[in-house]
């Protein structure tokens, strides 16, 4: 029984597919960062076109 469980890698998979999903998400953080201001600028440029085709 013990050695089933020591020779058991089902848990393993899990582990590796949340540190896959830890760095995925790290890595969008870090590009969303860096895209930060020209979004920001981006979203401006549209929020002052559209209220400006309301008025």
């Amino acid at each position: 029984m013990i050695k089933a469980f020591i020779n058991d890698e089902s848990g393993a998979t899990a582990i590796e597919y949340g540190l896959i999903a830890g760095l995925v998400a790290v890595a969008i953080i870090a590009a969303l960062t860096a895209l930060g201001g020209s979004l920001d600028t981006l979203f401006s440029n549209v929020a002052s076109t559209v209220n400006t085709a309301a008025s």
